[in-house]
C-alpha cells in the first residue's frame, strides 16, 4: 500500500511520510498548508504547470499541493536539496502562483484599496511585500506588488488563496469601473520558476546580456533569459538566499530549465526543501503563520504597512490595524529554538510553569544550525527574544527559548 510509503532523508528524520489519512506530509515541516496527497492517483483531477511532465521525467515524485500536483523532492533528498540550495542554486516551480497585472491611470489607487502598502512610493520596477487584508484587520494573504515602468502593477499572490484573491480583485474592480475609475485586470499565463542560492547571478548572467549587478533585491526588469525573450525577472524568492523569480512564457520554460540545468551549480528542488528553507529565513507560510484571524501586528509584519498609509488608512482592516501599532496586541509571532524531539506546528507552548501561552505554527529540524527551530504565536508577555519557555511535545515538556529571526543570516543582493 502506497499509504505505508516512505521516504527518507537523512538522519534528520526531515522528509516526505505517507499517514493512515492518506496524507502524505512534510515531516519536518507539516501543517495545514503541506497537507499533500500523494498525486498519482488523482492526476486527472489536479492542475499541472508547464513543468509537470519535466518534473516526472526528472524523477520528481508529485504530490497534491493547493489543487496541483508538484514535485515534493526529486531523487536528492530533502536536506541533499535543501543544503545545495544554501551553497549553490536551485530551481523551483512556483508557477502554481497567481500572476496578475493591474493595468490603468487608476491601477495604484485600486491596489491601495486592498493593501496595506505603499505603492505609489516605490520606484519604476521596484517591489513590495504586502498583505491583503479584510474589514476585521486578518490577512486575506500575502502578495507581492511591484510597480513595471511599462504602465502596470505586476503582482504575485500564492496559489492557494488564488480563488480568493480574484474574487476580491473582481469584485473591487467592478466597483471601481462602476464609479468611472480606469482600471484593468490581466490574469497571466506564464510559467513562474524560482532560480536560489548563492551562484545564482553567476549562472544567470552568462544567459543575459542586461547587467544583474544593477538588479537589486525587490527589484525587476523584462529581459531576454538564455535566448527567451519576454521574460520579468525578479530578484526576490522564498528561501533567504540571493536569487530571482522568472516568469517565462509556458511554450519556453522547459527550454529554460533545462538550460540553466547545464550549469553543474544548478539542481531542481522541490516544495520539501522550499519549507524548511522558508523557516530557517523566518518568512511566514499562509495558512500556517498568518491567516485571516491574524493581524499584521500580531504577526510583526508592520513594516510591511506604508507610513503614509497608517495616516491616511484607506485600506480594509486599518482602523483595527492602526491602533494596534501603538498598543500592545495580546499575543505575537516569534521564533522558538529547541533540543531534542521535533516541534510540529499545533504543538502547545507553554510558560515555565507549564501554563499554555501560545501554539507553534510552522516547526522543523534546522538542516543548517542542527537544531530544532519553529515559530508560533505566545501571550505578548514571553515574546522578548531569550525568554525561556517550554514546548508540550508527545506529552513532555521540553525547554525551549524564544529566538530572534532569521534562524539563518539572509543574503539578500542590496548591490
Amino acid at each position: 500500500m502506497w499509504a505505508r510509503w516512505l521516504v527518507r532523508c537523512g538522519g534528520s528524520g526531515l522528509g516526505v511520510r505517507a499517514s493512515r489519512d492518506g496524507l502524505l506530509r512534510l515531516s519536518g515541516c507539516s501543517g495545514k498548508r503541506q497537507q499533500l496527497r500523494q498525486a498519482s492517483g488523482a492526476e486527472g483531477a489536479l492542475k499541472k504547470t508547464p513543468l509537470f511532465d519535466f518534473h516526472k521525467a526528472q524523477g520528481g515524485k508529485m504530490v497534491e499541493f493547493a489543487g496541483w500536483s508538484m514535485p515534493v523532492q526529486y531523487k536528492d533528498s530533502h536536506i541533499v536539496s535543501h543544503m545545495h540550495t544554501r551553497e549553490q542554486c536551485s530551481i523551483f516551480d512556483v508557477s502554481h502562483m497567481l500572476q496578475t497585472k493591474v493595468h490603468g491611470k487608476d491601477r495604484v489607487k485600486f491596489m491601495e484599496s486592498l493593501v496595506v502598502a505603499d505603492i505609489s512610493e516605490l520606484q519604476d520596477n521596484q517591489g513590495t511585500l504586502s498583505l491583503f487584508t479584510n474589514n476585521k484587520g486578518g490577512i486575506i494573504d500575502d502578495l507581492i506588488v511591484t510597480k513595471t515602468d511599462q504602465g502596470y502593477l505586476y503582482v504575485v499572490s500564492n496559489a492557494g488563496c488564488a480563488d480568493k484573491d480574484s474574487a476580491l480583485m473582481k469584485a473591487k474592480l467592478a466597483e471601481y469601473k462602476a464609479a468611472g475609475f480606469d482600471v484593468d485586470l490581466e490574469f497571466l499565463e506564464e510559467a513562474l520558476i524560482a532560480v536560489q542560492g548563492p551562484t545564482m547571478a553567476r549562472v544567470l548572467q552568462q544567459g543575459m546580456t542586461d547587467d544583474l549587478s544593477k538588479l537589486t533585491f525587490m527589484t525587476s526588469t523584462l529581459a531576454t533569459v538564455f535566448g527567451v525573450p519576454d521574460c520579468r525577472v525578479t530578484r526576490c524568492g522564498y528561501t533567504g538566499e540571493d536569487g530571482v523569480e522568472i516568469s517565462v512564457p509556458q511554450s519556453r520554460v522547459v527550454e529554460l530549465t533545462e538550460k540553466l540545468l547545464a550549469n553543474t551549480s544548478v539542481k531542481l528542488a522541490g516544495l520539501g526543501a522550499r519549507d524548511s528553507l522558508r523557516l530557517e529565513a523566518g518568512l511566514c507560510l499562509y495558512g500556517n503563520d498568518i491567516d485571516e484571524t491574524t493581524t499584521p501586528v500580531e504577526a510583526t509584519l508592520v513594516w510591511t504597512i506604508g507610513k503614509r498609509r497608517r495616516q491616511t488608512k484607506g485600506f480594509p482592516g486599518a482602523d483595527i490595524i492602526v491602533p494596534q501599532i501603538k498598543a500592545k496586541t495580546a499575543r505575537k509571532r516569534v521564533g522558538l529554538v529547541s533540543t531534542g524531539p521535533p516541534v510540529r506546528p499545533h504543538t502547545p507552548i507553554l510558560s515555565p510553569d507549564g501554563k499554555v501561552i501560545g501554539e507553534v505554527t510552522s516547526g522543523c529540524p534546522s538542516p543548517c544550525l542542527k537544531k530544532n527551530i519553529a515559530m508560533g504565536y505566545v501571550d505578548s508577555a514571553f515574546a522578548k527574544n531569550g525568554t525561556a519557555i517550554q514546548v508540550e511535545v508527545r506529552k513532555k515538556a521540553v525547554p525551549a527559548t524564544v529566538s530572534k529571526m532569521p534562524f539563518v543570516p539572509t543574503n539578500y543582493y542590496s548591490g
